[in-house]
């Protein structure tokens, strides 16, 4: 039975390095210093939510659908794995106020999301 890796050391939280790989079938073993992807960091909640971002094909509404969760919500997950990967996720994007009003008209978003990607653009 094959287990998830892991990543960090159980003691010292620190990342581990792969060190060792070995083929199931002819038992060949590999011994190095492997790198890991930086997805390999992401904890197990953060890659299924990747998965259906991916499987939603990146649309935010569908994403939003497929997981019962709010827009701003879905916004404020992919911050958290854009930071979690290295990269800055403090960017904001201008606001499209005219959309926002426009969702808020087709039910796609509810008034107190609305009103939170409008403050989003006023910071």
């Amino acid at each position: 039975m094959a287990y998830p890796l892991i990543t960090n050391c159980p003691v010292c939280s620190k990342q581990l390095n792969i060190t060792k790989l070995q083929c199931k079938h002819c038992h060949t073993t590999v011994e190095n210093e492997f790198e890991l992807s930086k997805l390999a960091s992401l904890g197990q909640e953060q890659l299924h939510f990747i998965e259906i971002f991916l499987k939603c094909r990146g649309s935010i509404k569908e994403v939003e659908k497929e997981l019962g969760i709010s827009y701003p919500t879905v916004r404020g997950k992919l911050d958290d794995i854009i930071s979690a990967l290295g990269y800055s996720a403090n960017r904001k994007p201008e606001v499209d106020k005219k959309k926002v009003v426009s969702m808020l008209e087709k039910g796609e978003i509810t008034a107190e999301e609305a009103i939170a990607l409008l403050k989003e653009g006023d910071m």
